[in-house]
């Protein structure tokens, strides 16, 4: 808010800096004409105060402090001082003096409230006041302000005994006063505002005014002599007039009042502020309601506004209830406050808004950002103009990144900026862990207007660690963060460590430096060696190696650089396996005393050449050089230790060199160290050394006059190590974090020095293989380790590095499964007892502070014996979780002292359990008093109030409980400062407290009451801090355009959780026949149906899962009244409408707005209103009014941010009017704006290949599965791939597209087919795809229907006579499981045994009766369930039709028979038989037949017997044998055995050949 003055910033005065100019020059006149008069002022003042103090004698006793309130209600409607402020000098008086003041300017108290009352008919001529000037008349409880800050104490009384001190007197002067109504023109009212200023300066100042104690001229005692009198009779009459308008007001009010309409003005629409552009117009707009109608005035920073005095710039309007202030052509300075006043009899009340208006960068006045009296809360004067506030958000944010060396790595957010202001850019700015990142050849950012990127040219492991992206507009500025891992590039060769890193060159010298650096966390499997340092000269390639042998110290002193050469350097690391790859280089730095180099910053020279030149003066007279002073060791190791010094002061003109000199500690044998070239450097790294051993050194100044003495030696200093290697960190505690991090945490190493930081490693458990989470050292001892997979078990270690080297690992952690972090809820706590029996007590508890989480799914309660004081052991309550926070614990014993602790359960597990309770003796109670209450908490927390609730005692005593009573104190407080907040014993189970200080915390206690007195008093609650929390949201009362009246409640706090609970009397509302709640997001809305009586009370929501979010709101009579009068204007408006103003979206991205009119004659017309400014037909709004129809609507091509505000549709209909309007603000406007633009881009996607439909499914006829889905604007290139389980289909030929459908037919569809489709569409102009899930519940349905369409093709059941009985069959396209199949005999459900018997054969379902009887006549019926649908088919097996099938069956059992006993040869012949002439021929074969059958045998189809030759034999009745010993050519031919029996004959041939061998032929 902007910096104010006191009386403004509370609303309450005004000063001369913010009053008009027309009303200045009003009451620098006023106050000349009054100081002429001042002695009339005086004498009136004087007869006043006489009058006053004559009175108070005798009515000070019995004149009570309510006739003063009244009168202060009196004077507020004749001085203009009362309405202007409860601080105003003139309305400031003590209850004494003001009742003294009362009763002389009338007769008593009657009289002055009656004063009061009609005085309230006019008070609107004075309308000046703040929303804090709202004095109703029924309140007499008024307090006396004090004295104005700027008015000096004033005396209306020469009595010492009556003097007013601290407070000012009200001047009263004997100008006619209009008491009888409003003043009709502004001009009226700046006149009597004039005259109100002068009077309260002239009081103030002391100019004009007399009092008891300043001196007079004698002229004016004369003149005050003279005028006395006059002004005594003067002020009778307007006594006597006065009371006779009030007379006449008050019988005008009694008859007013007879119907109690009278109404407190109410703003039923707020003004809203506005931030807009200078030479812009804007428009405030209210709605009050009130009887009679009140008064509406506009102010300025609390001065009202003078439409006369500022033609055209102000516009004000009043029209049916509806006010508007219209400013045009905004300049800054109208950048205020701004405020409406409504006033009428029962009251005044006030409402705000703000301007602000903006100047374009450029325009602006640079004074106002330097000024001490512009706060930028909330507006603010920046760079980019004066905005309320910029709303910057990332969209399309990088995630945490991996990379490794060498590659380019980017990283981009979209940025989006509210509101958009184009010709200014943000301010973009880059961090790597907190340290501002500026562009270089390793980084490079880029702004599109849009996106804001950061691109690593070639990443190293110094890029790694947290990125942030700054996006400031002015002050207001975003910040998002993501983290960068960079991890190390492959070796050269195999097994070598990884490079280096941080590479920095400290303490440059003239020729020397010292090179600093981070060992590598990876060192190849061996350990690391040492390092070497390399040096390059700027402007040359060619690389030198400093160090012969590796050294392991990460710092080396690196010596022989030329003065005025600036270098660059890397480090190479090298272990057992090879040397790393060489790090990044350092930053150049040359080889310069660091005073030359602090000179050569302003003046570079030369920087691209690397090259510094360097010049001597001639020396003009040699002087030997004194001792160097200060001479120092700074840094010792094993291999090198490094000396400081500081020049001789005795030096000449000339530049000295050093030398250095060494001997061994205890001795004096010095030996010079550099004796071939002098040092230039006061800085010196000393080699060569024997480890161990101690030595002193010292340091020889010369020049070209000679050596110098040398400098006092260094103590003895041991060559060794300084800096140790640290030790391993310690207890290392991974926990979950997201599903792929896991935070680790670690104790850092004792006695650690210097440490640069920690490396990170992790192994998945059982791999033994070991991963580094970081490739820099990191701070701290707190690590998120990223990229880890999910559902896998990871162990840690840490180990610590610094200069000296790195540490041991740490000992491994405990295994952690990566996964989304929830935790155990923290220990309930503060457990008591609420009940006592012989065998049972009844425990209450507090909620967990910390829920871990997850909602809390129940309590586990354990209790334990204690005899003697000796705790026994623990043992559980309760085996299932209890829900609520009270539990009866059963089966103790009488008399023993028990404790208890209860334990919190959610999804993560059971918590710890709390603390044990104080130890309680299972006794029964038998006091008469009631237990205490418990489940006290605070809801609707705000800065001055809250409401109580706590549930009814468990025990309630000997009687009844017949009420509460709440105890509170401030939290700090003593036990003795308890104080109770209700007199008497509240019969409800909530209270709501105010009268609570902002700020103070407070703690709050519940004891209930019955006829033997007062119990127990509940638990203290926790401590409640009274503030109202930032985002805070009430529940709103709202009337819809249907006359539905209905409670809203917002909340943007909340969790997926979360839900909203409403109740009525903090009860939970279990009729809910006159409600309908409605809940979508964070809104929730109660309706009532219809309001009643019945409905009366609070009605308060909660949402859950949220810090303590809630609201109510009270419908009393009065309210409801109100609600009502509202909803039967809303009901029944004058032209009906089919429907309300609404919005839809075109097909294109076009914004709709249409309404509808029942009927709408050819005269009927209709305005549009876009936030309160008539919109006409044009390039933006393409309108349309349809008398036919009634159909009225207006079309925007798109919405833009502009565009966020109230749509009004006015109808017109010769004189019948109405109006609809559509609120298009905040999150609705958004969503509106985003289908609008997701609707255009739809239709660009559409031109391209796109599903019209979606992919579906449908069962053929043929009771296949077809998976289909419409497609359009298809060309001939455009493909279509089907997939299965991300699997391709492979589909044998291509779609032609022609019928725009494109179908995958799945043939015999069953479970094996279950599995998500995809099908893409794809072609140069773009892709689109469409997804179908047959899972689970979709994949059942889709049987249901596959199951029912196999049903629906079954054909009528069918008669099929058997050998074995007689078969019902029915044909199927095909047959599932799913498909279930029942039969039924006569209606019965058939048991199926093996005569009667069912299956499927291929397409067919069948029931097969073996050995049918009578019995099994009758009516069959096959039932095919298809999972929702029975599906059946008859037939009559019964009469002719059994008949036929019963004989049919017998043929053929007969026939089968039949065929099964006929006489037969089974086998055993051969067809052809081809033997040699001579030899055996045995043939035999098996015959069958009932009864046995005849056999006998042809030979060429003549009969043929057994002979010498051929034996012939059938034996058992089955074996037949055909024998010839030896086989001649006349045995050739056809043989053939025949088998007969009364059931058939059968014949078996067989063909004999004999030859005769060749060589038997010759």
């Amino acid at each position: 808010m902007m910096s104010l003055p006191f009386y403004q910033r509370h609303h309450e005065h005004y000063d001369r800096a913010y009053r008009h100019k027309a009303l200045s020059s009003t009451v620098s006149q006023y106050q000349k004409e009054t100081k002429s008069k001042s002695a009339v002022y005086a004498q009136g003042s004087a007869a006043y105060a006489r009058g006053s103090a004559a009175h108070r004698h005798s009515s000070a006793a019995g004149f009570s402090l309510d006739s003063s309130a009244a009168y202060s209600h009196g004077s507020t409607a004749y001085d203009h001082s009362a309405m202007q402020s409860k601080r105003s000098a003139a309305y400031s008086l003590d209850s004494q003096s003001l009742s003294t003041s009362s009763a002389a300017y009338s007769h008593g108290s009657e009289s002055i409230n009656k004063l009061a009352a009609a005085y309230r008919l006019g008070s609107e001529a004075y309308n000046f006041g703040l929303k804090n000037s709202n004095l109703m008349i029924e309140d007499q409880s008024y307090k006396m302000s004090p004295k104005a800050k700027r008015a000096k104490q004033s005396l209306i009384s020469e009595d010492k005994e009556n003097e007013a001190i601290d407070y000012s007197v009200p001047i009263f002067t004997g100008r006619e006063v209009n008491i009888s109504g409003i003043t009709d023109t502004e001009e009226e009212r700046i006149k009597e505002s004039a005259a109100y200023v002068a009077k309260r300066n002239l009081f103030a100042t002391g100019e004009g005014v007399s009092v008891s104690k300043v001196a007079k001229t004698t002229s004016e005692e004369e003149h005050h002599e003279k005028k006395s009198r006059k002004v005594a009779i003067r002020e009778s009459a307007e006594r006597v007039a006065m009371k006779k308008t009030l007379e006449d007001t008050q019988a005008f009010h009694k008859k007013l009042n007879q119907d109690k309409l009278l109404h407190p003005p109410e703003f039923i629409i707020e003004p809203r502020s506005h931030t807009i552009w200078e030479k812009e117009n804007v428009r405030f707009n209210c709605s009050v309601a009130g009887w009679p109608a009140p008064r509406v005035t506009w102010y300025k920073n609390n001065v009202p506004i003078d439409v006369q005095a500022h033609p055209g710039k102000y516009i004000i309007q009043s029209r049916y209830g509806l006010h508007s202030l219209e400013i045009t052509e905004c300049e800054f300075d109208d950048t205020a406050q701004y405020h409406a006043s409504a006033m009428n009899v029962k009251g005044e009340v006030s409402v705000y808004a703000s301007l602000v208006v903006k100047r374009y960068k450029g325009e602006i006045d640079a004074s106002l950002l330097h000024s001490r009296n512009l706060s930028l809360s909330p507006f603010a004067v920046t760079p980019h103009g004066y905005a309320s506030r910029f709303e910057i958000s990332f969209v399309d944010k990088f995630d945490v990144a991996f990379g490794r060396e060498g590659e380019t790595m980017s990283l981009g957010c979209t940025v989006v900026i509210n509101p958009d202001i184009k010709r200014f850019k943000p301010d973009i700015e880059w961090y790597r862990n907190g340290v501002l990142i500026t562009p270089s050849k390793w980084v490079q950012m880029q702004w599109s207007g849009e996106r804001a990127s950061l691109t690593l040219t070639h990443a190293n492991k110094e890029d790694e660690g947290l990125y942030t992206l700054r996006v400031a507009m002015g002050e207001y500025y975003e910040e998002y963060s993501g983290y960068v891992f960079v991890r190390d590039a492959d070796a050269e060769i195999p097994g070598a460590p990884g490079a280096p890193l941080d590479v920095q060159c400290l303490d440059a010298n003239k020729d020397y430096v010292i090179v600093s650096w981070k060992q590598p966390a990876v060192d190849g499997g061996n350990p690391i060696l040492g390092y070497f340092i390399d040096r390059c000269e700027v402007g040359t390639s060619h690389w030198t190696q400093c160090n012969e042998n590796p050294v392991k110290f990460a710092r080396f002193p690196v010596t022989g650089l030329i003065e005025g050469r600036s270098y660059i350097f890397r480090v190479r690391a090298v272990n057992k396996a090879g040397v790393s790859l060489p790090s990044r280089v350092s930053e150049p730095v040359a080889a310069l005393d660091p005073a030359d180099r602090a000179r050569l910053r302003s003046h570079p020279s030369a920087p691209w050449t690397g090259q510094i030149i360097v010049t001597e003066e001639e020396p003009a007279e040699g002087v030997v050089p004194g001792p160097p002073t200060d001479l120092q060791v700074i840094e010792a190791t094993k291999n090198y230790v490094v000396l400081s010094w500081k020049p001789p002061g005795q030096r000449g003109h000339e530049g000295i060199m050093y030398f250095v000199e060494k001997c061994v500690a205890g001795t004096e044998d010095w030996q010079r160290v550099n004796t071939e070239i002098p040092v230039k450097s006061p800085r010196f790294a000393v080699f060569d050394l024997s480890e161990g051993k101690s030595y002193c050194f010292r340091v020889r100044c010369c020049n070209s006059a000679g050596i110098g003495e040398p400098s006092e030696a260094t103590e003895a200093t041991v060559v060794d190590d300084k800096l140790d290697i640290p030790k391993a960190p310690g207890r290392i505690l991974p926990t979950r974090n997201t599903d792929t991090s896991v935070v680790v945490t670690w104790t850092e190493p004792p006695d650690a020095k210097e440490l640069v930081g920690y490396y990170i490693e992790s192994s998945v458990e059982g791999s033994g293989r070991w991963e580094p989470c970081n490739n820099n050292p990191v701070k701290g001892t707190r690590f998120i380790c990223h990229g880890l997979s999910n559902g896998e078990k990871y162990i840690f270690r840490v180990r610590a590095v610094n200069a000296a080297g790195l540490s041991e690992f740490s000992q491994e952690s405990e295994p952690i499964e990566v996964k989304a972090a929830i935790a155990a809820p923290s220990p309930p706590y503060d457990i008591m007892v609420l009940e006592s029996v012989r065998d049972s007590m009844v425990l209450g508890w507090k909620q967990p502070e910390a829920i871990g989480g997850a909602e809390i799914t129940g309590y586990y309660v354990n209790y334990r014996e204690v005899v003697d004081g000796v705790p026994g052991k623990w043992k559980e309550a309760n085996i299932k979780a209890v829900t609520e926070r009270a539990y009866r614990i059963q089966n103790l014993k009488e008399n023993m002292v028990y404790q208890f602790q209860v334990a919190a359960a959610n999804l993560a597990g059971v918590g710890t359990p709390s603390k044990p309770s104080k130890p309680f003796k299972c006794e029964e109670w038998t006091i008469a008093v009631p237990g205490p209450p418990h489940d006290v908490k605070c809801t609707e927390v705000r800065k001055d109030s809250l409401v109580l609730l706590w549930k009814e005692p468990v025990y309630s005593g000997r009687s009844p409980i017949v009420g509460y009573y709440v105890d509170m104190k401030e939290t700090e407080a003593k036990e003795e400062h308890w104080r109770s907040v209700n007199e008497k014993p509240l019969q409800k189970k909530f209270l709501k407290i105010g009268g609570l200080t902002q700020g103070v915390s407070y703690v709050f206690r519940v004891r209930a009451t019955n006829q033997a007195g007062v119990g127990k008093p509940s638990d203290v609650t926790d401590a409640v801090v009274a503030e109202t929390r930032p985002g805070t949201k009430e529940v709103v009362v709202d009337v819809d355009d249907n006359g539905v009246i209905s409670l809203n409640f917002e909340c943007d706090q909340m969790s997926p959780d979360s839900k909203f609970i409403w109740s009525k009397n903090y009860e939970p509302i279990e009729d809910d026949s006159r409600l309908n709640i409605n809940t979508k997001g964070g809104k929730s809305k109660l309706s009532f149906k219809d309001l009643g009586e019945d409905d009366l009370g609070i009605y308060s929501c909660i949402v859950t899962d949220t810090d303590g979010v809630s609201s109510s709101y009270t419908i009393d009579e009065e309210e409801m009244k109100r609600l009502l009068a509202l909803s039967h204007e809303r009901q029944f408006p004058t032209v009906p409408l089919v429907s309300e103003l609404a919005v839809e979206i075109l097909e294109k991205g076009e914004v709709r707005f249409w309404l509808q009119a029942e009927k709408l004659s050819g005269n009927a017309k209709a305005n549009f209103v876009f936030n309160d400014k008539e919109i006409f037909n044009g390039e933006k709004y393409k309108m349309k009014v349809d008398q036919k129809t009634g159909l009225v609507e207006m079309i925007m091509d798109k919405l833009e941010e502009k565009d966020e505000g109230t749509y009004t549709f006015q109808l017109q209909d010769g004189k019948a009017t109405n109006q609809s309007s559509l609120v298009l603000i905040g999150d609705v406007f958004k969503k509106l704006r985003d289908e609008a633009d997701f609707q255009r881009k739809e239709w660009h996607r559409k031109q391209g290949p796109h599903f019209v439909d979606k992919l579906g499914w449908e069962v053929t006829d043929e009771c296949n599965v077809m998976l289909k889905c419409k497609v359009a604007n298809i060309k001939k290139e455009t493909h279509i791939v089907w997939y299965k389980d991300d699997r391709e289909i492979m589909v044998d030929e291509e779609h032609d597209f022609k019928d725009g459908v494109c179908t995958l037919l799945i043939s015999e569809f069953s479970k094996k087919d279950a599995g998500t489709y995809e099908v893409i569409l794809k072609d140069d102009r773009g892709k689109d795809s469409s997804e179908l899930k047959l899972k689970d519940t979709a994949f059942a349905d889709l049987m249901n229907e596959v199951c029912r369409r196999i049903a629906l093709s079954a054909t009528d059941l069918k008669i099929q006579s058997t050998a074995e009985g007689i078969r019902l069959y029915s044909y199927v396209t095909y047959y599932v499981e799913d498909l279930r199949v029942g039969w039924l005999h006569n209606d019965t459900q058939i048991k199926f045994t093996d005569r009667m018997r069912t299956g499927v054969t291929g397409e067919q379902i069948w029931l097969q009766i073996n050995e049918p009887t009578p019995q099994d006549k009758g009516r069959y019926i096959m039932e095919l369930f298809d999972g929702n649908t029975t599906h059946k088919k008859t037939v009559d097996l019964s009469g002719q039709a059994f008949d036929e099938a019963f004989a049919e069956f017998q043929r053929l059992k007969q026939a089968a028979i039949a065929e099964k006993n006929r006489a037969r040869v089974l086998g055993g012949l051969p067809d052809v038989v081809t033997i040699q002439e001579g030899k055996a021929l045995n043939l035999s074969c098996t015959v069958w037949g009932d009864p046995t059958p005849e056999v006998s045998w042809l030979k060429n189809e003549k009969s043929f017997v057994s002979d010498a030759n051929c034996i012939l034999k059938f034996e058992s009745g089955k074996n037949v044998s055909f024998s010839i010993s030896a086989v001649s050519t006349q045995d050739s031919g056809k043989y053939s055995i025949v088998v007969k029996n009364k059931y058939g004959t059968e014949t078996s041939d067989v063909t004999v050949s004999v030859y005769i061998p060749e060589e038997e032929r010759v």
